[in-house]
């Protein structure tokens, strides 16, 4: 026998987890309690002067087991107002990449280096992102993600610097990924331009589609079947775009 649920239940339920989803950012209402801890240090942070100027924090969104993870650099006026990371027109073009690869938004968490919004959307500061960084290295560890796509220099520099990678510019480094062990959690990074530049310089599209299209569609197909590989003539996975050491 099934255990029986009303439908005053359910509907409360799904009132509950709605409510959850718009405070916290958390799609799974699974999460263990330290990952509200987190999100209730963020929205409270006076640790750098951004904290003057913003209209609200924005801790990130997605499932707290998510498989693969999405950094950027900082929220943008959208994001400012609303809370929600990745919500203004580079967020729609990032919904879109994440199609090409197989993925949709449910899927991912995504959040930034930065927690606030810095003014005119200025690049992040050195002081700022050691200040928010331990947000986000918390973040990583409850997480726990397989795959962390960096969004901008940024966060590419960030990441893979602190992973043990020496940074040298987007050019080179783009659509390449990277196995690390970063903050004691071993996993996959794959940089790649900001969504945000392919607004300004549209030659810059076409590069990203590819490394969302060829590289992390590849990657997330052999997280899907892992241990499995082709032979001669086999279609690209991973082992394809690994940066050789």
């Amino acid at each position: 026998m099934f255990p029986y649920i009303s439908l005053t239940t359910i509907y409360f339920l799904t009132i509950k987890q709605i409510l959850l989803t718009v405070r916290t950012g958390l799609t799974d209402s699974i999460c263990p309690g330290e990952w509200y801890k987190v999100i209730d240090k963020i929205k409270k942070c006076t640790k750098c002067k951004l904290h003057k100027t913003r209209r609200n924090p924005v801790p990130g969104e997605g499932p707290c087991n998510a498989k693969i993870m999405f950094v950027g650099e900082a929220p943008g006026g959208k994001e400012d107002e609303t809370g929600r990371p990745f919500v203004g027109a580079a967020g729609q073009f990032l919904t879109e990449l994440l199609g090409m690869a197989g993925l949709r938004r449910e899927d991912v968490f995504i959040t930034n280096i930065l927690k606030c919004r810095p003014p005119n959307n200025r690049d992040p500061e050195p002081d700022e992102i050691e200040a928010c960084k331990p947000y986000l290295v918390r973040q990583i560890r409850l997480i726990s993600p397989k795959v962390i796509v960096t969004l901008g220099r940024y966060a590419g520099r960030t990441l893979l610097g602190d992973a043990g990678v020496k940074w040298t510019s987007m050019s080179r480094m783009h659509g390449k990924i990277f196995s690390v062990e970063l903050y004691g959690v071993k996993l996959k990074i794959m940089p790649t331009y900001h969504p945000a530049a392919a607004l300004y310089y549209p030659k810059l599209r076409p590069v990203i589609v590819r490394d969302f299209k060829e590289v992390l569609k590849a990657l997330v197909e052999e997280l899907a079947n892992e241990g499995k590989r082709g032979e001669s003539g086999r279609p690209r996975t991973i082992l394809d775009f690994l940066e050789k050491s």
